[in-house]
């Protein structure tokens, strides 16, 4: 029996001894992979903290918003649109009020007999009232018509739509500057996550490589190390570029050069508003429903002027100055060129091959096509404020949950590296704790955007933001 255990050992040793440079080959190599990864994992680092030291202004999301103001295109149109349209305004009240003129005018017209230049000889014209004839007069002159009092109206209703559509314009634009706020501010925590994922899977593979080395794991575990590390660093990049990406989209509403370094301020989350407080301010201040109000009166109107067609406009006309053969107060003979003269017209529509009646016909069925629009939008703005409260709801509700989570997933990886060191776990449980913590703090960062984008969307909804 003895001489059989001390052939078997030296079996043994022999073999170990041949398969000895292959060992270590193996090992020369993993140790140099494992170099390789910590100067990757370095270097990427080196780029984090490179990256997160850029200098740059503090921003605010209050301070972004008004940034974005000044500098995004539709919002800026739509505040043109606004002003082009109160102007309108009051281009129609003028249209209605008294007009004055002060007309002045020099009429020649030739004589009766070409040969002399007597301005007592009749003009050859027989509308004209002399050879020579000054008028200098000023002219007061106004219209009354129910189509002048109706355009009044309308275009009242339209600086109402337009004054809508500017809120409805910076509403929008809140809410887009809010998801790109909190995006990019994501985008720098899921690249710090990243960064750490990639420290600990070069951290786990040396373990292996330690492990190994005392022949306490086999050589796939130290591969199968390897091959996360690896993804890691694919992931860093990823993260990186889309940390990259959100900086420049939000940068684009921000600054002149989007690429402008700047520093984000994070803002504490906030509890969503009581549902019944929340529900009256939609109904009260929603600038949907007060577009499509005034886009029904509008119509209303519409129809209104298109009937005031068939009534008579009255206009009256006044002049006060001089229309005589002299540029002067007073004629030769002493008598006085000064006077004045008034008229008032009445215009009675007979017949116009019934346009009127096309036009009412036509105008009336806009308004019933804006009818339609506001049940609609009414019905539509109960159900986004159904869907933003209970959104912000559900979001608010489970970040503590993702929050529990990540912290679960951390000391789960914890302790499952402990096992393995032991030798009471596999890698595959180590990769999966790894992958499980990336997942949770990403799922995290991911819920905490998710709410302040509801969030956002319920606040501007009620006209909170």
């Amino acid at each position: 029996m003895n001489s059989f255990r001390i052939n078997s050992i030296v079996r043994t040793g022999a073999l170990l001894m041949g398969a000895c440079p292959v060992v270590l080959s193996s090992l020369l190599c993993v140790s140099s992979v494992a170099q390789s990864i910590d100067a990757s994992a370095a270097t990427q680092a080196a780029q984090v903290t490179a990256a997160s030291a850029k200098p740059g202004e503090s921003i605010t999301l209050e301070e972004a918003i008004r940034r974005a103001r000044a500098n995004e295109p539709n919002f800026a149109a739509a505040v043109s649109a606004a002003r082009v349209a109160k102007l309108d305004l009051a281009l129609a009240r003028a249209a209605v009020l008294p007009s004055v003129v002060y007309h002045n005018q020099f009429l020649y017209i030739e004589p009766h007999h070409a040969a002399g230049v007597d301005t007592n000889q009749p003009p050859r014209f027989i509308g004209g009232n002399a050879v020579h004839e000054y008028t200098s007069q000023g002219v007061a002159s106004e219209t009354i018509g129910l189509q002048g009092i109706t355009a009044v109206a309308r275009a009242s209703a339209a600086a109402s739509i337009a004054r809508a559509g500017l809120e409805v314009a910076r509403r929008g634009l809140v809410a887009a500057v809010v998801t790109l706020y909190y995006s990019a501010l994501a985008g720098d925590q899921k690249l710090a996550v990243a960064q750490r994922a990639v420290d600990e899977s070069t951290d786990f593979t040396n373990l292996t490589l330690h492990r190994e080395n005392a022949r306490e794991a086999a050589h796939a575990d130290v591969i199968k190390a390897q091959l996360t590390a690896q993804q890691r660093q694919r992931d860093l990049s990823d993260a990186r570029l889309a940390a990259e990406k959100a900086r420049l989209d939000l940068g684009v509403l921000l600054f002149d050069d989007p690429r402008t370094p700047y520093t984000l301020v994070p803002a504490v989350p906030v509890e969503p508003p009581a549902r019944n407080d929340a529900e009256a301010a939609a109904a009260r201040n929603n600038p949907d429903l007060e577009s499509a109000l005034a886009t029904l009166h509008a119509a209303s109107l519409d129809v209104i002027g298109a009937r005031a067609g068939y009534l008579p406009d009255l206009s009256l006309n006044f002049n006060y100055g001089i229309d005589s053969q002299q540029f002067a107060i007073h004629a030769p003979d002493g008598s006085r060129n000064l006077g004045y003269s008034a008229s008032a017209t009445l215009d009675i529509p007979v017949w116009d091959w019934f346009s009127i009646h096309d036009r009412i016909k036509q105008k009336t069925s806009m308004r019933e096509a804006a009818r339609v629009a506001l049940t609609n939008t009414q019905r539509r703005l109960i159900a986004q404020f159904d869907e933003a409260y209970n959104e912000s709801t559900v979001a608010h509700d489970q970040l503590q949950s993702l929050a529990d989570s990540a912290a679960t997933a951390r000391e789960s990886l914890r302790l499952t590296r402990l096992r393995y060191t032991s030798g009471e776990a596999t890698v595959l449980e180590v990769v999966d704790a790894q992958s499980s913590l990336t997942a949770a703090e990403i799922a995290h960062e991911d819920g905490i955007v998710r709410y302040q984008t509801a969030l956002a969307n319920l606040q501007t909804l009620t006209g909170n933001l």
